[in-house]
């Protein structure tokens, strides 16, 4: 019974010792030479990007600007003589002529005015006839000539200015366009030392596009370039550049520029938004995905390529025309084979793996 129970304390003690031993003594395993001497690996896999070859070619550029119309005139007609507004021949809306009557104002005795001139001219005329058949007879000297020529200038002169005073009681558009505005009634007082206002009038054919041209964008513009205009309503109309401003705007540092468009149905109104299109001269451009578009180092837009050698490089661009999934940019040399998935995780004089790119299972042209 005693040996009994040394040997299984024997056997326990045994056990114990076994499985200690797996944890306190070290052991020379394959997995363990190899953490050991990491250096005795395979050499490095190279980081593997797509490629996709870039071709140049001639693409006109698009200068797109966010503007608003503008009538191509635009006054406040005022009254230049005295008196109270009789008549008013002009509501809103209404569609004038050039020389058309807007208003009228009270006589304030031009009419008599007018006559009175006019009776002094004929006595005038009737002595100065008179007195000169007795100046060539000898009766009357020359000089009582000069003078009788001189009361007949005056009162030429008299009948003049009484007439442009009636003429100023009617007040007429002084060019063709629409009334916007009337802020007068029949009956009020209307001073010229005030210059009372009587009606706004509009031009609106041709109407103005006017946009702002940023100071670098303003070399590709030129005067009598056609334009496309798309209103916020959704129409599209045509027109051509009639002003290029010569002076920035202090502000913005921009120049204004006016693209004139016909508008003889006066459809298009003043003062609604507007996105110009303004055509550029052609450039050498290659065609890229949006997501091949990185940053430097630097801060610079551009793409990363790959040499004959695969070594990574970067081509800063400038865009050309900006589509909904590509974009046209230059910059890039012909023929380069831009990076087009893995750019943003590899940098410039890395050598990489190039694969093609696969191509896109819908064209956007």
């Amino acid at each position: 019974m005693k040996a009994a129970r040394i040997a299984a304390v024997g056997i326990v003690v045994v056990a114990a010792g076994w499985i200690a031993s797996g944890h306190l003594l070290p052991h020379d395993s394959a997995e363990g030479r190899a953490a050991v001497r990491p250096g005795e690996t395979g050499p490095a896999k190279l980081f593997r990007v797509a490629v996709a070859e870039a071709k140049l070619e001639p693409r006109s550029r698009k200068l797109v600007l966010s503007g608003r119309t503008e009538a191509d005139r635009k006054m406040m007609v005022t009254a230049r003589g005295d008196g109270i507004i009789s008549e008013l021949k002009v509501r809103r809306g209404d569609i004038v002529k050039q020389g058309d009557v807007i208003a009228i104002l009270s006589d304030e005795a031009r009419e008599a005015r007018v006559t009175q001139a006019q009776t002094m001219l004929t006595q005038r005329k009737t002595e100065l006839e008179a007195r000169m058949k007795l100046v060539a007879q000898g009766t009357l000297p020359k000089l009582e000539a000069v003078n009788l020529e001189t009361q007949f200038k005056a009162a030429e002169a008299g009948l003049a200015a009484a007439e442009a005073e009636r003429e100023r009681g009617v007040i007429r558009a002084p060019w063709a366009g629409v009334v916007n505005d009337v802020p007068v009634e029949i009956g009020q007082a209307a001073f010229s030392f005030t210059g009372k206002e009587i009606a706004q009038i509009a031009a609106l054919d041709p109407i103005l596009a006017v946009v702002e041209v940023a100071e670098r964008k303003l070399q590709g513009v030129n005067l009598g370039d056609a334009a496309e205009i798309r209103l916020v309503t959704g129409r599209t109309a045509t027109g051509k550049i009639r002003f290029i401003s010569k002076m920035a705007s202090a502000a913005t540092r921009t120049y204004r520029v006016d693209v004139e468009i016909p508008n003889a149905d006066l459809s298009i109104p003043d003062g609604i938004t507007a996105e110009v299109t303004i055509p550029l001269s052609a450039v050498p451009a290659a065609h890229v995905p949006r997501s091949a578009l990185t940053f430097s180092s630097g801060g610079d837009l551009g793409v990363r390529f790959v040499d004959a050698a695969n070594t990574v490089a970067f081509a800063p661009v400038s865009v050309v025309e900006d589509e909904q999934q590509f974009m046209w940019v230059g910059g890039i040399p012909d023929g380069a084979r831009v990076i087009v998935q893995g750019q943003d995780f590899v940098r410039e004089g890395q050598i990489v793996e190039a694969v093609e790119a696969q191509a896109p299972k819908t064209a956007t042209r």
